[in-house]
């Protein structure tokens, strides 16, 4: 299955890395902004890779790597700009979650986002779509289901999250 998740040394914030079986080598994590965008009625925003990309068609939430330098925040901004025409207010750290996938070994920094200004422009071809538990749409990337895990925790929501 993709997306086969790790343990992570919570008190170093640190994977056991994987090896990488052809090299023997230890996988460097690629950190990863992903922004968790909630509108007044809770609903979160999915939007779809695009054509061209790992997983293409496969839902997630929006963001992207951050760049040498740049904070989670700054990252999470360039990239929800980029991607879907928006300016973010506050970005708030929730979530880290390490995800071993075959192409990349991804931390994952989610962010919640309550406020952005801009209308939604889907700058890669990708789809969007609000949504709240269970998701409707589909296939849903591996990376994504712990933060729906999340929120039927935080929610009280009993049941498929998918």
């Amino acid at each position: 299955m993709p997306g086969e998740r790790r343990p992570v040394d919570v008190e170093n914030a640190e994977p056991r890395r994987p090896v990488d079986v052809e090299s023997a080598e230890p996988r460097r994590p690629v950190d990863v902004a992903v922004g968790v965008l909630l509108d007044g009625d809770g609903n979160f925003l999915l939007t779809s890779r695009p054509a061209g990309k790992v997983y293409a068609g496969y839902w997630e939430f929006p963001g992207g790597k951050v760049e040498a330098g740049e904070s989670i925040e700054t990252a999470l901004r360039r990239e929800l700009h980029e991607e879907l025409g928006i300016t973010i207010g506050p970005a708030l750290p929730w979530q880290v979650e390490l995800v071993d996938y075959p192409h990349a070994l991804v931390r994952l920094h989610f962010c919640k986002v309550f406020a952005w200004q801009g209308a939604f422009e889907m700058r890669e071809g990708q789809a969007m779509a609000w949504q709240t538990l269970p998701v409707r749409v589909t296939p849903v990337l591996p990376g994504t289901l712990p933060v729906l895990q999340w929120f039927a925790t935080e929610r009280g929501h009993a049941g498929p999250t998918h």
